[in-house]
């Protein structure tokens, strides 16, 4: 099919107006990537939830039919990612997809957006976090957090876990399907590190100094060039200093912009240099 003759991404995650997260972030940085982004979102916000006040749409009776269309067209992915997903149901929709459309040449990155610094996200129920592992056996990427990563091999959170417990960590998630991890955003001191596991290789660690405070929609800016480098064919560990390198490039310019943390991180002023 024509549609077929560009590489393409199919993001599944919930869609921001404002604040630069989610699809809003994915889509002009997997495209400066030169991929095509098709989004698929889950839900519709004016504005995040970080915001004292937002509107949104649940999306989840949508999904079906909006994938329906896809199915006619006949399309094919070389990359799948997935983000928040705000339901049970959402999580079943989401297999359904993988079994659909995920072939043996379709790299899928799971970023199980579930919470942060030992606790669930307040929109995030024991039994969504327990529907969420469902998916980990459909990533060759996984990208959580110290936290998700725990939550999701039911290990007691710790902060400053060291690089053997994080290797234990990785091996229990290998061991459920995905061949690369990346546990992000592991606050040490002055610094943050990525810590990369690879089924078969020795783990290494990405470090770069923090910039500010923890901002939305950093976590889509890493999981989204992630996904576009390893459709791209580059080497895992240098997507991960790429993504780490760009957003602390980007964390910079946002700060001496002085823009508010609820902004989000001003990755515009850069995109040409993704």
């Amino acid at each position: 099919m024509p549609h077929n003759h560009q590489k393409k991404i199919a993001v599944i995650n919930d869609f921001c107006g404002f604040g630069r997260c989610s699809i809003a972030a994915s889509l002009p940085i997997i495209s400066a990537l030169k991929i095509q982004c098709c989004p698929l979102p889950t839900s519709v916000f004016s504005n995040h939830t970080g915001f004292n006040s937002f509107y949104y749409t649940d999306y989840t009776e949508h999904m079906d039919a909006y994938i329906n269309e896809w199915k006619k067209l006949s399309l094919n992915f070389n990359g799948i990612l997935t983000g928040f997903l705000g339901s049970p149901e959402q999580i079943d929709i989401v297999k359904s997809f993988l079994d659909n459309f995920k072939k043996d040449n379709t790299i899928t990155v799971i970023d199980p957006v579930m919470g942060d610094y030992g606790k669930l996200y307040p929109t995030y129920s024991p039994l969504l976090a327990e529907k969420m592992s469902a998916l980990v056996p459909y990533a060759d990427i996984l990208t959580p957090n110290l936290t998700e990563a725990c939550i999701l091999t039911g290990t007691e959170y710790k902060a400053d876990m060291d690089a053997f417990e994080l290797t234990e960590i990785c091996k229990k998630l290998s061991s459920l399907g995905p061949e690369k991890i990346v546990i992000s955003g592991l606050e040490r001191g002055d610094d943050l590190e990525n810590f990369i596991y690879e089924s078969g290789n020795k783990p290494q660690i990405i470090r770069e100094h923090k910039v500010g405070p923890c901002r939305s929609g950093t976590g889509d800016v890493f999981s989204s060039i992630i996904a576009a480098d390893a459709v791209n064919g580059m080497d895992f560990a240098d997507s991960v200093a790429h993504a780490s390198g760009f957003i602390a490039k980007v964390l910079r310019k946002t700060i001496e912009l002085d823009l508010p943390k609820t902004d989000g991180i001003c990755f515009e002023e850069f995109l040409l240099e993704i």
